[in-house]
């Protein structure tokens, strides 16, 4: 919930000294850092579970620094939120892998499909945090109302034409109280000290049996593991899906930076930031549970592609550059209300895609490095959110959209790519794939 806060409200809310934006940045710095070595380390000394336990503890740091806010609290814990956070990530998606290919060899049932499946389920819950973090913070800050009637030399700035908003304030960008951020945070740090309560004494520690016929483990020295993230890029299939996760760094540090103070702060106030991220995580996480298990029956090519003749062009990517087009070409006011809400619900659906069949992909492509790749997967998830925020204070909204529409074509391109030397590997498309359930664990076995 913490990061809820900081993501939606940050760049907003600490804009006039730049601060939220440069911990926003050293926040994904630090997780693109500790991407390259940490995740399989920490992985392989305590396992899935107590990484989960080590990692929320600095999220709960992270909301404590916030309660007095400055480059001498918020820096420090972002940079250690930032080491936690892929760790995090990584044991999370490693955990899931784990428990999806388990059950999918006690029922007989597709690997990947039910790792699918487990990851949109997970995202279901994860991204629904969206909805209460921003209703909670929303509910808080509503209590004193902190704008008038927006001028409209302001408006002629909102939106794609944004320029010089990071440097200025007004009344539609005027903190709240202090004790309502200390109520605010006050609220998100209980919340954070009980799920590491409750992950500590409640989830059931597990270890990895592997594909059927790989189940005894061999022990690899100290630094083969540290360096296991860097050896996966071998893989040429990896090479071309590092945009992916780098196109879901861009598209979220987009929604959540420039979004929310260009178009929703800019036009509408700060109270309503959290209204509009709401709409963007109820979406994403309704869509998340969907896709999911879509996937689970139809592969994820339905889900990637449109129809054959123009695969793989992933719904999630129509969606998207139909949402930058309208973005480039919208002009924001207080009158339009219901579209600042719309835009956040398409970029939530488009998201679900990304998220759940991402993960699942990089789970199934790559299942005896797990660890690796997810490292892989935040490594360069964090590599674009870096660069994002690292722009975001002096590129215009309308230049990061173009920057943002580059990186969406060349990620489906690559990701193209991956699902025809698959079928080409194995005579058919990876995703398409539908075999008997006695074949189906030979073929999980050989991903």
């Amino acid at each position: 919930m913490v990061l809820v806060f900081t993501s939606g409200f940050g760049s907003s809310l600490y804009s006039e000294e730049g601060l939220g934006v440069a911990a926003l940045s050293t926040l994904y710095g630090g997780m693109l850092l500790s991407s390259m070595f940490l995740p399989p380390v920490l992985i392989g000394k305590l396992g899935c579970k107590w990484t989960l336990v080590l990692a929320m503890c600095c999220y709960v740091a992270f909301s404590l620094g916030n309660f007095y806010a400055s480059w001498y609290t918020l820096i420090p814990t972002s940079i250690l939120v930032g080491l936690g956070a892929a760790a995090l990530w990584s044991a999370q998606g490693t955990y899931l892998t784990i428990v999806g290919n388990m059950q999918a060899r006690k029922t007989g049932q597709v690997g990947k499909d039910v790792v699918s499946q487990y990851f949109g389920i997970f995202f279901l819950i994860f991204q629904s945090s969206g909805v209460w973090g921003n209703l909670i913070s929303s509910l808080v800050f509503g209590q004193t109302p902190t704008q008038g009637t927006v001028p409209e030399e302001q408006l002629q700035t909102c939106g794609a034409s944004d320029c010089l908003m990071a440097a200025a304030s007004t009344n539609s960008t005027r903190r709240p109280s202090q004790d309502l951020i200390y109520t605010l945070m006050g609220i998100y740090t209980g919340c954070g000290f009980l799920a590491v309560l409750l992950i500590a004494v409640f989830l059931e520690p597990i270890k990895d049996a592997g594909p059927e016929g790989d189940s005894e483990k061999r022990v690899t020295p100290f630094w083969s593991t540290l360096l296991s993230t860097f050896k996966l890029l071998r893989d040429k299939r990896l090479r071309l899906l590092i945009l992916l996760p780098m196109l879901s760094g861009f598209e979220q540090a987009f929604l959540s930076g420039d979004y929310t103070r260009s178009y929703a702060t800019c036009a509408l106030g700060i109270q309503f930031v959290g209204y509009v991220m709401i709409c963007f995580g109820a979406v994403d996480s309704l869509c998340s549970m969907l896709f999911g298990r879509l996937a689970r029956h139809t592969g994820r090519i339905a889900l990637f592609a449109l129809e054959e003749p123009l695969a793989p062009l992933p719904p999630g990517a129509v969606t998207q550059l139909a949402c930058i087009i309208a973005l480039l070409l919208w002009k924001p006011h207080p009158s339009q209300l219901p579209v600042f809400f719309v835009f956040p619900g398409l970029w939530g659906m488009a998201d679900a895609v990304w998220q759940t069949q991402n993960n699942a992909l990089f789970g199934v492509l790559f299942e005896k490095n797990k660890e690796a790749a997810f490292a892989n997967y935040r490594l360069w998830e964090a590599l674009g959110f870096v660069i994002a925020f690292g722009y975001s204070t002096f590129l215009c909204v309308s230049t990061k959209l173009y920057v943002l529409l580059g990186v969406l074509g060349a990620a489906t391109a690559a990701y193209g790519a991956v699902e025809y030397l698959e079928s080409r590997k194995a005579g058919r498309p990876l995703a398409a794939a539908r075999t008997k359930p006695a074949e189906e664990g030979a073929a999980q076995t050989k991903l």
